[in-house]
């Protein structure tokens, strides 16, 4: 398998040592290092920390919190770098999803600033449409720039404006383009040629890819960044740029109206979580896909997962056993919270783990085709910031496609997103497409607390500390991801960069499934003769993982070697 990323060096920033007089976690002991990817070492930190998956995007995090900024006001400064550096990944045309831990009220809070579909998108247009949900057609309002607004007047100390200025001057000078980026994009230039716009914006000369350590630019985008920055999210939502948008988007085919984009809100949400070994893994509830992360964990919190071993066959095994089963529920469950049909709690109920549980055959792989598609193209950025009062948050932002749609609307610079796609065109389903409806998210940030009783056996919030934000981009593998990391830190006693680096696997379909190359031989011969169908590595993505532990005292943080991103904290 052909890696990107070798050439990254770790970043480690011991600025401060750890209070040697506090009581030792897992991540100030040695451990054995397993099997990994590369070698980076876990960034301490003694105020603050921000991990991205593209360096300016930390970098302008970390000036925003040495200035004085809180980590709300960080992760949005990162999220809009990202939206110039990573534009096959993210943008001010796509959603955002957060949980935050708020220093001040000592409580988690969740965001939905996704979009809804358009007023015109039923299921019969869309039946009518050649080649169905994409597109324009997949087009549904961008919620991005609705939630971070939201996060900084609720908790922040910057304005929107204030924070988006790295953002814009990157745009409006350019950047050089980092290797796994240029990587990404030089396989996307037949979907970037079908739309003109889309060519001229992101293609140099309209014909290639910028090359990794090139400079690209985005005036267009700089301008568009401007314009929010100085008259609000209202330019966007009810104002001349959303107006502008939906024009645009009718012309080509697509569902949305300028009443939309005025009628856009993102909204609070109380996220939902399940205990294992006296921590807490928190989630968004639906229409978001994090509780297949919890249904797997509860599935899998009977089992001696230490005695078989990390990354053994019998380990591997009952973690894709579980994914199946958890997503499967996901295709039949998960929808806009207005239209589900069973309370989603009812999911992570010990009566309904249990009946899913007894499914799980520890010899045998089940050949199970997971209902409703499998909404496993998407890509996405996360992010994750602290500061010195205690804030943590947790951030996901994405255009769900790479490149989205492939639509530009001319002059805007911003790819829109395609997150229409995720829903079905079955009748009678929960995710069923129709008009003002926020479809099937793959966006899934996570949080974990830690109980202050030393039993465990707390299973409130309250009486529980914040001690991790983490994330795992990429699609269908966020839920599997996150259980990934999580057992790895929980059960294996990794540290931080430890769990992110460690090979992971990513079970595709059925009894397809890839697992990354530091894992052996014995053990891909032992999964085969259980009924696992092994498929191609090099064709695979296992996501990318970004971290921040709460210690003692100060940070750890952690940037996964398998994108360009990184750790750093002051």
């Amino acid at each position: 398998m052909r890696r990107p990323f070798p050439f990254l060096s770790a970043l480690s920033l011991m600025l401060m040592p750890l209070d040697a007089s506090s009581q030792a976690t897992s991540q100030e002991q040695a451990v054995v290092r397993p099997s990994t990817l590369a070698g980076r070492s876990t960034v301490y930190a003694p105020r603050a920390a921000a991990a991205t998956s593209q360096p300016l995007a930390s970098a302008a995090a970390l000036e925003v919190l040495q200035n004085g900024g809180n980590a709300f006001d960080a992760a949005v400064a990162a999220a809009a770098v990202l939206a110039v550096t990573e534009p096959h990944m993210t943008g001010i045309g796509g959603d955002v999803f957060a949980i935050v831990w708020s220093a001040r009220d000592q409580r988690l809070y969740g965001l939905n600033a996704g979009g809804r579909s358009g007023s015109l998108m039923t299921r019969e247009a869309v039946l009518a449409r050649e080649g169905g949900i994409g597109g324009a057609a997949a087009i549904t309002v961008p919620g991005a720039v609705s939630g971070w607004a939201a996060l900084l007047e609720r908790f922040g100390t910057r304005s929107l404006g204030q924070v988006m200025q790295p953002a814009i001057r990157i745009a409006q000078e350019g950047f050089p383009v980092t290797p796994i980026i240029a990587d990404n994009w030089s396989g996307l230039v037949n979907k970037l040629r079908r739309n003109e716009a889309a060519a001229a914006t992101f293609l140099i000369d309209g014909e290639r890819a910028p090359r990794a350590g090139e400079w690209f630019r985005n005036p267009d985008l700089a301008a568009t960044l401007r314009a929010i920055a100085e008259n609000g999210p209202s330019h966007l939502y009810g104002g001349a740029l959303g107006r502008r948008i939906a024009d645009h988007v009718s012309e080509l085919g697509g569902f949305l109206t300028p009443e939309d984009f005025a009628a856009h809100e993102p909204f609070w949400v109380e996220p939902i979580s399940v205990p294992f070994r006296g921590y807490r893994l928190w989630e968004l509830p639906p229409n978001n896909q994090g509780i297949a992360a919890l249904e797997m964990l509860r599935i899998l919190e009977t089992y001696d997962l230490e005695s078989m071993g990390h990354n053994s066959a019998a380990y591997l095994h009952h973690l894709i056993e579980a994914k199946k089963l958890a997503y499967a529920d996901l295709g039949r469950y998960v929808a806009d919270p207005a239209h589900l049909d069973i309370d989603p709690m009812k999911l992570l109920s010990d009566e309904f783990i249990q009946q899913r549980r007894a499914l799980l055959d520890p010899a045998r792989a089940a050949e199970r085709v997971e209902p409703g598609d499998a909404f496993t193209a998407t890509e996405t950025i996360y992010l994750t910031t602290s500061d010195a009062d205690g804030n943590m948050v947790s951030f996901i932002n994405s255009v769900f496609d790479y490149f989205g749609s492939g639509v530009v609307v001319p002059g805007t610079g911003m790819i829109m997103q395609d997150r229409g796609s995720g829903f079905t065109t079955r009748e009678g389903m929960p995710n069923t497409v129709a008009p003002r409806k926020l479809p099937f998210h793959t966006l899934v940030p996570a949080f974990v607390t830690r109980t202050r009783n030393p039993t465990g056996a707390s299973t409130e919030s309250v009486g529980e500390e914040p001690w991790l934000a983490f994330g795992v981009m990429g699609g269908a593998m966020q839920p599997q991801g996150h259980v990934q990391v999580l057992l790895n830190l929980v059960v294996f006693g990794m540290d931080l960069q430890q769990a992110i680096d460690a090979p992971r696997f990513r079970h595709l379909s059925g009894t397809r499934v890839a697992i990354e190359s530091p894992v052996g031989e014995d053990v891909r011969r032992a999964l085969e003769a259980m009924g696992h169908s092994l498929s191609d590595e090099s064709r695979t993505s296992f996501g990318g993982a970004q971290a921040i532990m709460r210690l003692m005292r100060g940070w750890a943080a952690a940037s996964d070697p398998r994108k360009d991103g990184m750790a750093v904290g002051w």
